[in-house]
C-alpha cells in the first residue's frame, strides 16, 4: 500500500504546503470542542452536588431549628418548673462549644425579656428577628441574618402559650449559628473550583492526545498523496487498514487517480498522435518547396506542385477543424439543441447524398425501419455521415452497407450501421474510438486518414446522453450502434 512504503529513491521532494493563517486546523477544533464538553459535564455535575450540600445543610438547619422550637414550646405549656427547664435548656445550647450554638430568647407580650441566652443582647438584638406570625401553631418560614462580624444566622420569631390554661403568651426568638456551615460551602467552592481547573487541564490534555492518535491516519493519507507525482500516477493508497471514514476516501482518491492516469496516458498518447500526424504533411509540404526551389521548373510543374500542397493544406484544415469540434464536444458548458426529428427520412437523405460515392465503388446502401429520434439535426447527420464514409471506405466492390432504425420498449432509439467490409482485429476493438488511432490495416489502405472519425462520433453521442456500440468480425463486417435516449418535452 502506498501509505506504508517509504519513500522511493531519487524521487522529487514534494512541494510544501502551507495552511491558511486563519483556518483552525481539525485537530484543534477536537480539542477545543473535547475540552468544551468536558467543561460542561463538569460544571453541570459540580453544580448539581454543590446545590445538592447546600439544599442538605439548609434542611437540616431548618428542621433543627424547628425541632429545637417544639422543645421550647412544650417546656412553656408546663405548669411547673417552666423556667428551669428553660434555664437548663438554654445552658445545654451554649454552654458546649462542640455543640451547634443556638440562642433562644423569650418574651412577654408586652415585649419584655423573661429569659434569654447569655449575651444574646449583643450577639442576636430583638430588632433582628422578623414580626411572628399570630398563633400558638404557627412557625414561619426561617429568615437568613449576617450580623456586622461576618457570622451568619438562621432566626425564627413564633408566639407560644405558657401553661395549659391556654390564656398566656410568649414571645420565642431563636436563632442557630451557621457561620460553619458558611464556612465549609466556602471550603467545598474552592475544592470544586480546583477540581474544575484540574479536570478542564486533563481533558485538554487527554483530547491533545486523542487528536493526535485519531489524526495519524489522516496524516499518513496526506503525506501518501503528497509523494504521487505525474511520474507515479500508477501509486494508489489503498483501502485496506484504514478507518471506515478514511477508507471511504481512499478509494475515492484511488478512483480519482485512475481517472488522472487514463486521461493523463491519453493525452500523452494524443500529444504524440498529433505530433505525428502533424509532422507527414509538414514534412511533405517542406519537401515539395525544398525541390520546387532546388531549380527553375516548367509552370506545369508549378501546378502540380501547388495542386499536391492544396491538398495537403486540406487535409491539416480538416484535422484542426476535427480537433476543434473535439474540444468544443468535450467542453463541459457545451449545450445541443434536440429536436424530434424521423430518423428513417433523415438517413434517406444522407443515403442519397453518398449515393453517387457508392455507386463508384459498387457498394449498396439500403435504409430500413422507421422511428424518431431527439437529436441535434446536424450533429445527427454529422454522426451518421461519418460511419457511412467510412463504411464505404472500408467496403468492397459487390459489397453492403445496411442503414437502420428501431425504437426499442424504453423510447430510446437506435440507429445501426452494418457493413460487409474487411471487418476489426478484436485487438483494434478497444482503442477503435481514441484519437487518431488507426488500425494497421486502415493505415495499409488508406493512409490519408486521420482517425478522428469515430472520435467524433463517441463525442457525439456522449453530448446526447447516449451510447455508442461497436461489433465487427475480421472478414465479415462492422456493425456500429447509437443509441439516442428519449428525452421528455418541456
Amino acid at each position: 500500500m502506498c501509505s506504508r512504503s517509504g519513500r522511493e529513491e531519487g524521487a522529487a521532494a514534494p512541494l510544501p504546503v502551507t495552511a491558511s493563517s486563519g483556518a483552525w486546523s481539525m485537530a484543534s477544533r477536537i480539542i477545543l470542542l473535547h475540552t468544551l464538553s468536558a467543561l460542561g459535564l463538569l460544571l453541570l455535575s459540580m453544580t448539581f452536588l454543590y446545590w445538592g450540600l447546600v439544599s442538605n445543610l439548609h434542611r437540616e438547619d431548618a428542621d433543627y431549628l424547628a425541632g429545637k422550637i417544639r422543645v421550647l414550646r412544650s417546656i412553656l405549656r408546663e405548669d411547673t418548673d417552666v423556667w428551669d427547664l428553660l434555664g437548663q435548656e438554654l445552658r445545654w445550647g451554649s454552654g458546649d462549644p462542640s455543640r451547634t450554638k443556638y440562642y433562644v430568647r423569650v418574651l412577654d407580650e408586652g415585649g419584655r425579656i423573661l429569659i434569654q441566652t447569655h449575651r444574646m443582647g449583643d450577639i442576636l438584638p430583638s430588632r433582628v428577628f422578623a414580626a411572628p406570625v399570630r398563633g400558638a401553631g404557627d412557625q414561619g418560614r426561617p429568615g437568613m441574618w449576617r450580623s456586622p462580624l461576618g457570622r451568619s444566622y438562621l432566626l425564627a420569631s413564633v408566639w407560644a402559650e405558657v401553661g395549659r390554661s391556654r390564656g398566656a403568651m410568649s414571645l420565642l426568638q431563636v436563632g442557630l449559628d451557621v457561620s460553619p456551615e458558611e464556612s465549609l460551602l466556602a471550603d467545598y467552592r474552592r475544592k470544586l473550583g480546583i477540581a474544575l481547573l484540574a479536570g478542564i487541564l486533563l481533558s485538554a490534555g487527554a483530547g491533545v492526545l486523542i487528536a493526535r492518535r485519531g489524526m495519524r491516519p489522516l496524516a499518513e493519507i496526506t503525506e501518501a498523496t503528497r509523494r504521487i507525482r505525474a511520474t507515479q500516477l500508477h501509486e494508489r493508497i489503498g483501502a485496506a487498514g484504514w478507518p471506515r471514514e478514511l477508507s471511504l476516501l481512499a478509494v475515492s482518491f484511488d478512483q480519482m487517480l485512475n481517472r488522472l492516469e487514463d486521461s493523463f496516458s491519453r493525452l500523452s498518447r494524443f500529444s504524440a498522435d498529433l505530433a505525428h500526424e502533424l509532422r507527414t504533411p509538414i514534412n511533405n509540404l517542406m519537401g515539395e518547396a525544398e525541390v520546387t526551389l532546388s531549380k527553375e521548373r516548367q509552370p506545369e510543374e508549378y501546378r502540380r506542385i501547388l495542386e499536391s500542397s492544396l491538398e495537403e493544406f486540406g487535409r491539416l484544415s480538416r484535422m484542426v477543424d476535427n480537433l476543434l469540434f473535439l474540444a468544443r464536444a468535450e467542453n463541459p458548458e457545451t449545450r445541443i439543441e434536440r429536436v424530434t426529428l424521423d430518423a428513417r427520412k433523415e438517413i434517406e437523405a444522407i443515403r442519397e447524398f453518398y449515393e453517387a460515392m457508392a455507386k463508384e465503388q459498387r457498394v449498396e446502401v439500403t435504409c430500413h425501419g422507421t422511428g424518431t429520434v431527439h437529436a441535434d439535426l446536424t450533429l445527427f447527420r454529422r454522426v451518421v455521415s461519418n460511419l457511412l464514409s467510412n463504411a464505404l471506405r472500408h467496403t468492397p466492390p459487390g459489397g453492403e452497407v445496411t442503414l437502420s432504425v428501431r425504437e426499442r420498449e424504453d423510447r430510446s432509439a437506435e440507429v445501426v450501421i452494418r457493413d460487409t467490409g474487411a471487418g476489426i482485429a478484436p485487438e483494434d476493438l478497444p482503442r477503435i474510438f481514441d484519437r487518431f488511432y488507426r488500425s494497421a490495416g486502415a493505415k495499409a489502405g488508406h493512409p490519408e486518414g486521420t482517425g478522428l472519425g469515430l472520435a467524433i462520433v463517441k463525442s457525439i453521442m456522449d453530448l446526447h446522453g447516449g451510447g455508442c456500440g461497436i461489433t465487427s468480425e475480421p472478414g465479415r463486417g462492422t456493425a456500429v450502434t447509437l443509441t439516442f435516449p428519449h428525452m421528455t418535452p418541456l
